[in-house]
């Protein structure tokens, strides 16, 4: 038996989300599963690093799955996307060791959650930011953002459904970045809000995100940001922004992958 991990990037809008559903088989871990088969022959499980909400994007989100086949590591990824949707795409595949899980050795999240802040949208950010003609105040974006580094309970930023064992996450950083674009030319309307991380609980950037805009528009200082940090209530946090403005952007492991 050997044991494959993929790099996955993935356009999620017309998906319902990363993991496999019984009454939704338009998932990405029931694509590659179908891919798998047809390559090998074989019913297997694809266990993925993180099971992204439906319509959120990924640049490189991360599986394994086991084989006996002999195809050569590598190939695998030339191989899935002939079978794979013009939507998915696996980036890179090798082979780990069989004990190597994708969720329990990752060292770092990075998301991004983007807004095209402008009075008129713009058709090419549509699928991929959320549209706020609302003025923002990246400034006060920033400073609300500062008391949400380090490690603390998450849970005024987690979705009630939230099923972790602990709300305690640590975030490495939280950036707020104006005026990046799409492939790489300037926008003036585009914020990012970058956030890396060991981990995340459920709905977790996306409120973020929804409150960090509420500080944007003046309505949460600084100082009530770390009160609504340690309220560890979800009612007194912003609402979940919209799924199309996240993307998982990098997945990185403790261990080499090959």
């Amino acid at each position: 038996m050997r044991r494959i991990l993929i790099r996955i990037a993935y356009d999620g809008t017309a998906y319902h989300g990363f993991a496999a559903q019984a009454l939704e088989p338009e998932t990405i871990e029931g694509h590659l599963a179908a891919a798998v088969k047809e390559i090998t022959g074989e019913d297997t499980e694809i266990i993925g690093t993180s099971r992204t909400d439906a319509g959120v994007h990924a640049r490189d989100n991360a599986a394994v799955f086991d084989t006996e086949s002999r195809i050569p590591a590598e190939r695998f990824a030339l191989a899935l996307n002939t079978k794979l949707p013009p939507d998915i795409v696996v980036t890179s595949s090798g082979e780990v060791h069989l004990d190597f899980h994708p969720r329990h050795n990752v060292s770092e999240k990075t998301y991004e959650y983007k807004i095209y802040n402008a009075r008129i949208p713009d058709p090419l950010m549509i699928r991929y930011s959320h549209f706020c003609s609302r003025p923002l105040d990246v400034g006060k974006m920033r400073a609300a953002a500062e008391c949400l580094v380090g490690e603390h309970d998450f849970t005024s930023f987690a979705s009630v459904h939230m099923q972790a064992k602990s709300p305690v996450r640590t975030i490495n950083s939280i950036e707020v970045i104006h005026g990046d674009g799409v492939c790489g030319s300037f926008s003036p309307g585009l914020i990012t809000i970058r956030v890396k991380g060991t981990g995340f609980l459920y709905n977790m950037v996306r409120i973020i995100a929804g409150t960090l805009m509420e500080a944007g528009f003046g309505s949460i200082t600084p100082e009530k940001m770390q009160e609504i940090l340690d309220a560890k209530d979800r009612t007194r946090a912003g609402t979940t922004a919209p799924a199309c403005g996240l993307t998982l952007m990098q997945i990185d492991f403790k261990l080499n992958e090959t």
